[in-house]
């Protein structure tokens, strides 16, 4: 994917079982509620985190956590 390629991150809720690590790998897009599942803090993965968005849904345990392109603007 090139880098004018618009990404998304999305969470399957009934996958997740809340392990937290794509918190601990993205915390500037993933946010834990108080029982310690995810929520995005925004549904673009902007280009400076994309490495790090491609490291936690390569370690979601439960493959809970997705990137998709996004419809160009």
């Amino acid at each position: 994917m090139g880098d004018d390629t618009r990404l998304g991150l999305d969470v399957d809720p009934i996958m997740c079982r809340g392990h937290g690590l794509c918190a601990e790998l993205l915390p500037e897009q993933v946010l834990l509620d108080e029982w310690g599942y995810p929520h995005l803090a925004s549904e673009e993965v902007p280009p400076s985190l994309r490495a790090q968005a491609r490291a936690a849904v390569s370690a979601c345990p439960t493959l809970a956590l997705r990137l998709r392109r996004l419809e160009a603007r």
